[in-house]
């Protein structure tokens, strides 16, 4: 049995306008982010920008666990899915407990137009912006981790 679930990004909307205490959390880059996102989500890169190109972001779990507590609710999210997949398999193993993995993310999968759920968010039509909330850039949960 899978630590988290996989869902579909209509259903992500749907619990988090359900149930305000289920945070997005957006584990693309940041100028991916800073590009565009899911209207409440939060942004702490599973990867960054290093020497060798593309690396797991050192501090990941420790900036999560500074902001969330490791029984709530996350719906997870990337590009397409997979780097939020690999946060929720990195998230479980630190502990926390109540995560979803949004099959498609934000953008989708190209390749599958017939197939609703790899829509991704932003195709899907869900509320979508290039303003983070106050406190939810990664610059500013890595300062608040310390």
């Amino acid at each position: 049995m899978s630590a988290f679930e996989e869902i579909d990004p209509q259903e992500a909307h749907r619990r988090m306008t359900a149930d305000p205490s289920i945070a997005y959390l957006d584990v693309r880059t940041v100028e991916e982010f800073a590009e565009g996102h899911a209207k409440s989500a939060v942004n702490v890169p599973i990867a960054v920008f290093g020497c060798a190109g593309m690396e797991m972001n050192d501090d990941f779990v420790r900036v999560v666990a500074a902001k969330f507590a490791k029984d709530a609710p996350l719906v997870v999210g990337c590009k397409m899915g997979g780097r939020s997949r690999r946060a929720c398999e990195v998230l479980a193993g630190a502990g926390f407990t109540k995560l979803s993995n949004i099959d498609g993310g934000f953008g989708g999968n190209p390749g599958s137009a017939k197939d609703s759920a790899r829509k991704g968010w932003q195709r899907a039509g869900l509320p979508v912006t290039t303003t983070p909330a106050p406190g939810a850039t990664y610059a500013e949960l890595k300062r608040d981790a310390r």
